[in-house]
């Protein structure tokens, strides 16, 4: 008889382990739970996530509680989940909720764990400069992160990673990752491995305050930034008194002492700013209302003169020891 097995989730980095359910006949997806329709923009249009698409274009039953609470749980009771999945769901579950299904509850997290618990971890393992990164299948405890983990499939981080690139990377790693372990949970005893408590870390939720930029901070601690939190929540700097926004960045030559933001010019890949360690290079730009551009594109129509100072502020805290609230 397959497994009955329901899963939670609203993103769509989830598609490859939700095929793999809804594609391998051992496994019977049963239901999801996602996040309500929301409304969003100038328009407050109403926003169906990418999940529940999914799965209305399956027929497969669907609930989207604004909040999970006692009757909540009694639709995964009558839908008599064996297990349940999780991945980028966005609410933390209850004992109750954890040890409903038969075979309990799972998460994937798309981090190496212990390292990078919490809401960005995509984000926090580019700021920290890793090589690489990896999707980690693990029991869902109580508390954030932290249970133990029963397999992981590593992507290595290339030196131009972004979140965007590196969110693909282990989308797609998430099918191997189901292919190799998920069954092994329906083992008598599934080969679960403790965190290691002294490596952990933690990261936050996002926030569109998080992308200024502190041109006192080395160049390659500018460019982990501005490559990290591409394409959201983005990071910005600001020229009289317009917000520019950052794409991709690199970092450049070192050409002395300059003061940091100053402006050195631009070369043959893009606008180059010292920084309080090297120069920093940056190759994509955007104006409000206009669109991200190569940056000697951009320059071409919007002049930044050498020898201006772009102003610095303090870059908010994303990956810590301790628990990060935001």
């Amino acid at each position: 008889m397959a497994r009955r097995i329901v899963f939670m989730g609203s993103d769509s980095i989830a598609f490859p382990a939700l095929n793999f359910l809804y594609e391998t006949e051992v496994y019977d997806l049963i239901g999801i739970f996602t996040q309500p329709d929301r409304r969003s923009g100038r328009g407050q249009k109403v926003i169906v996530n990418d999940i529940k698409r999914w799965a209305e274009e399956r027929s497969i039953p669907l609930h989207q509680p604004s909040h999970l609470e006692e009757v909540d749980r009694k639709v995964l009771v009558q839908w008599q989940a064996d297990l349940v999945l999780v991945m980028a769901y966005g609410h933390l579950l209850t004992e109750d909720w954890l040890k409903t299904p038969v075979f309990g509850t799972y998460n994937i997290h798309a981090s190496i764990l212990p390292r990078y618990r919490g809401a960005s971890p995509i984000q926090g393992c580019l700021l920290a400069g890793e090589k690489e990164s990896g999707v980690s299948l693990m029991q869902l405890v109580r508390k954030m992160d932290a249970g133990p983990v029963l397999a992981v499939e590593k992507v290595p981080i290339e030196r131009d990673e972004t979140a965007g690139s590196l969110e693909k990377k282990l989308s797609a790693a998430c099918l191997p990752l189901m292919q190799n372990a998920f069954g092994m949970i329906f083992q008598e005893a599934p080969p679960l491995m403790p965190q290691e408590e002294s490596e952990v870390t933690y990261t936050r939720k996002l926030r569109k305050e998080d992308g200024v930029l502190d041109f006192s901070e080395p160049a390659e601690v500018l460019m982990r930034r501005i490559n990290g939190l591409f394409p959201w929540p983005g990071t910005s700097f600001q020229m009289a008194g317009l917000v520019i926004r950052c794409g991709l960045a690199e970092t450049g030559p070192n050409e002395g002492s300059e003061k940091y933001g100053m402006i050195l010019g631009s070369d043959e890949r893009g606008l180059l700013v010292a920084t309080g360690e090297g120069t920093l290079r940056i190759l994509k730009l955007q104006r409000p209302g206009g669109k991200m551009l190569p940056a000697l594109d951009f320059l071409r129509g919007y002049s930044i003169e050498r020898g201006m100072v772009l102003q610095s502020a303090k870059m908010p805290v994303l990956v810590s020891k301790s628990l990060l609230r935001g």
